[in-house]
């Protein structure tokens, strides 16, 4: 029985820090916009030994795994201590998911977790699942994590076991460790999602970005990506949502939208990262896609590229909700890098890294959507002529 113990613990131990030490990739995407990386940041395997297996002998004597982790995905992202954290949505093997902090020097590879998962306190209606948290560092000097708090729909009937409602949960930390949780937020609508809060006070106000929807899964009468304002973060009412980027009919975000991280402040305006949900024959896809508001009119876009940013590759496509791509964390580094945390089919946790000056070459420059075939080929037919009258000229080889 020691032998079954100590061999099964050698050769965990070894191939943890093996896959904990494997160095990253960078993968020369073709779009030019960004780069993608061979491995995943981090899977399900990268938890700690000591959160799946019990490691004492005589209670565990064939050491097997008593706290199975499904998935780690949807992560939050910052620069602390000069490191690169992300706060992982980990969820383990029976669905209730909580939040887990891994540290990197570089922030693409050889993330390690915390010891101990965020202990996030709990409002006086209890929680039963907590995940995809926003990291703010707030202009107040807090740095607040909203998060959707999950609960049952009591009113459903008994026979409807999935029925629920989602609230956007509000805590804040100075250390990441210690989190004092307020009211959930409270707006016209009857559900939120990816909600999102503004680095900077409005007008003395608290800034959020909402998702407006009327059930746990469809958003019904709600439009997409909203806005508003409110005096109180430790009681936070919304009292009107404005929608700043609407659902649109054969789009990228036709189904539903919401936004990721906390945007990012550039001297021509706030870039955004979004996902955005279709449906197609093979069920709803998610993609991620960048727009650009106005540096003081926060609800008005001012660009806006057509289609999608970055969209499930290969084996991103594969996994429990498959055919989709999540963020909801980037860090903008000092020399102008940015580092985009995005999870793919609801399974693992992947990075891309690209520059400032690149995304805002890309959100201000690439066409926005015509809405339509014919001006999708006008678009595309003024491309052609510009690019092959520059192939005359220059006499360029170039098909």
């Amino acid at each position: 029985m020691k032998d079954v113990f100590e061999k099964r613990l050698k050769k965990l131990k070894k191939n943890h820090e093996e896959l904990l030490s494997k160095r990253n990739v960078m993968i020369e995407d073709d779009n030019g916009i960004f780069n993608r990386y061979k491995y995943p940041v981090l899977t399900a395997e990268h938890t700690p030994l000591f959160w799946r297996y019990d490691l004492d002998k005589k209670n565990n004597p064939y050491l097997m795994e008593r706290f199975g982790v499904n998935a780690v995905f949807n992560a939050t992202a910052m620069k602390w201590k000069n490191k690169y954290i992300v706060l992982a949505r980990v969820e383990s093997i029976n669905r209730k998911s909580f939040f887990g902090i891994a540290e990197s020097d570089n922030g693409i590879d050889n993330f390690r977790f915390w010891d101990y998962p965020v202990r996030m306190p709990e409002t006086d209606l209890p929680d039963t699942n907590i995940y995809d948290m926003r990291l703010t560092e707030h202009e107040d000097g807090w740095i607040y994590g909203l998060f959707c708090a999950e609960r049952k729909d009591f009113a459903a009937p008994d026979y409807d076991q999935s029925a629920a409602i989602a609230e956007c949960g509000i805590a804040r930390t100075k250390d990441l460790k210690k989190w004092e949780r307020f009211a959930d937020l409270r707006t016209p609508s009857p559900q939120q999602r990816n909600v999102v809060l503004h680095p900077e006070f409005v007008n003395g106000k608290y800034a959020f970005y909402t998702r407006p929807q009327d059930g746990f899964i469809g958003t019904g009468t709600g439009g997409g990506i909203g806005f508003g304002l409110s005096s109180s973060i430790t009681n936070a009412v919304i009292d009107e949502e404005i929608i700043v980027d609407p659902k649109i009919y054969h789009t990228v975000n036709e189904a539903k939208n919401g936004l990721g991280p906390a945007p990012i402040k550039t001297k021509f305006g706030w870039l955004h990262l979004a996902h955005g949900v279709r449906n197609t024959a093979n069920g709803l896809r998610c993609v991620l896609y960048v727009f650009m508001t106005d540096l003081n009119d926060l609800a008005k876009i001012i660009y806006k590229p057509g289609g999608y940013f970055l969209a499930p590759q290969g084996e991103e496509r594969v996994g429990d909700v498959s055919n989709v791509v999540f963020s909801n964390g980037w860090i903008k580094d000092d020399d102008g890098s940015i580092f985009i945390y995005y999870a793919s089919s609801d399974t693992r946790l992947h990075v891309a890294t690209t520059t400032i000056e690149k995304l805002l070459d890309y959100v201000m420059h690439t066409p926005e959507d015509g809405f339509t075939s014919s001006t999708s080929v006008n678009t595309l037919n003024k491309i052609i002529t510009k690019n092959k009258s520059i192939i005359t000229r220059k006499k360029l080889a170039v098909t």
